[in-house]
């Protein structure tokens, strides 16, 4: 039972804010390419398996995190009670766990088509390279925005069966997305980051934190556009924009304090609303 419990803390299942925000890009993708005049069948079989993947994917993810990072983890407040940085799990037995939830993964991989497949396997070292980069560079947060959004090509091929200019807007601009909400999450370890000697956009902007901010959801928000007019969108789309666009800088932005720990939690764990929103927005201007 002490196993089970760690290693539901080993995964961060108790925290879905993780998965989710690897979700809704992956929502986001499958939306834009479905044709809504067919069996919605394959559509929700189609979610169900993104949201399964977005999972096992997001756990695998933050146990290869935790191996690398054992040693700053140890260091770091908010972190130094982590199972593997504490010494309750071992590397090795970490390690099996990845392998079984990629075993997994790769099953619910293998519901989609070729190209969506061969396309998903690529992103595997960019997956497990991430936490590596805030010891090289302070744009880790970029990195993980190329990352974490790779689903929303997914999404798109997985109906298309090709890729098209369409999602690649809408991904550039999930990329300013992670760019930004990240940002905010890493003012919660700014203090002993600094110490270690890891890198952030959050401590290379914490002079300029909100101006940063608001020109990551700026560029965003113009991709957001951009993709709607590719995609010959109606005005409906463009009036329903105004709602994600105003959590964003009307109260994300207004509640972030990158002095207050609570607050820069409480902002990122927004970025789940606003996922939401942009989803229910495409969606219902393609059903529409």
């Amino acid at each position: 039972m002490n196993q089970l419990k760690l290693f539901i803390d080993l995964i961060r299942l108790k925290k879905p804010i993780g998965f989710m925000l690897l979700f809704w890009p992956c929502a986001w993708g499958l939306t834009l390419a479905y044709n809504f005049s067919s069996s919605l069948k394959d559509y929700f079989f189609y979610l169900t398996l993104f949201f399964l993947g977005s999972i096992l994917m997001r756990s695998a993810g933050c146990i290869v995190n935790d191996i690398l990072d054992r040693e700053f983890d140890a260091k770091v407040y908010r972190t130094k009670n982590r199972p593997i940085a504490s010494g309750k799990v071992s590397v090795k037995i970490a390690i099996l766990y990845v392998l079984i939830l990629c075993i997994l993964a790769l099953l619910v991989l293998l519901n989609f088509n070729f190209l969506t497949i061969i396309l998903a396997l690529c992103s595997m070292p960019l997956a497990f390279t991430y936490p590596l980069m805030k010891r090289f560079t302070y744009w880790p947060q970029l990195f993980l925005g190329v990352t974490f959004n790779y689903g929303l090509i997914l999404g798109w091929t997985a109906t298309k069966g090709h890729i098209d200019f369409a999602p690649i807007i809408f991904y550039i601009g999930a990329i300013f997305w992670t760019l930004g909400y990240d940002t905010i999450y890493g003012y919660q370890d700014i203090k002993d980051d600094e110490i270690i000697g890891l890198k952030s956009t959050s401590i290379k902007f914490k002079g300029k934190a909100r101006q940063f901010l608001f020109l990551c959801y700026l560029f965003l928000s113009v991709f957001l556009i951009l993709g709607g007019y590719y995609m010959k969108f109606n005005s409906i789309y463009f009036l329903l924009l105004f709602l994600p666009l105003i959590h964003l800088f009307f109260y994300q932005i207004k509640i972030f304090d990158l002095n207050n720990s609570s607050s820069c939690l409480k902002a990122f764990k927004s970025n789940n609303i606003f996922g939401l929103i942009v989803f229910l927005q495409i969606l219902i201007v393609k059903i529409l």
